[in-house]
């Protein structure tokens, strides 16, 4: 009698055994139609850094704003804009540079000018980036070319140029395909 449908009990135990397939079914399905959007935003904080830097890597990025720093400096030099040049340097370094920039011995003196500058290297440093170029000046008609080394940091979102001295790198060997 156990056979029987009447009985149900066999129907029920074979309902039970579906409605056990049909709930596994229907997690399966569930975490799988949910799976592509929690995925979605595995890459969301890539995304937002290749969106703020297209095209750049931290490191090309770093080496262009130094160069764009360094340049701007030496422009004013050339220029002998004493605020343009200030503008560039990182806060700690405004101070020194306003006793000295156009003292004696200052970027901005008045007894000589600077008629040309070009950067020779760009490289990462201890503490920053480390711009090297070479400063041709003259006085009177006397005319020298120098080496001088600027370190550039980041303070906050910019870059600025937190120190200068003499000296530089060589320009490393570009290497040829």
């Amino acid at each position: 009698m156990s056979d029987s449908p009447i009985d149900g009990s066999r129907c029920r135990g074979r309902g039970e055994e579906r409605m056990g397939v049909t709930n596994t079914r229907a997690a399966l399905v569930a975490t799988l139609a949910i799976l592509p959007f929690a995925l979605l935003g595995c890459g969301s904080d890539a995304k937002e850094a290749a969106e703020r830097q297209p095209g750049r890597a931290p490191a090309e990025e770093a080496a262009a704003k130094s160069r764009e720093r360094v340049q701007a400096y030496l422009d004013a030099m050339i220029a002998k804009d004493v605020a343009a040049g200030r503008s560039q340097l990182c806060a700690p370094a405004q101070e020194g540079f306003d006793a000295a920039a156009t003292g004696p011995n200052g970027d901005f003196a008045d007894h000589f000018t600077v008629s040309g500058a070009t950067i020779t290297d760009v490289r990462a440093g201890a503490s920053g980036q480390e711009v090297s170029t070479e400063i041709t000046v003259t006085a009177g008609s006397r005319k020298a070319t120098r080496p001088l080394l600027f370190t550039v940091t980041r303070s906050g979102a910019d870059w600025c140029v937190a120190s200068e001295a003499p000296g530089g790198h060589t320009p490393e060997p570009s290497v040829t395909p």
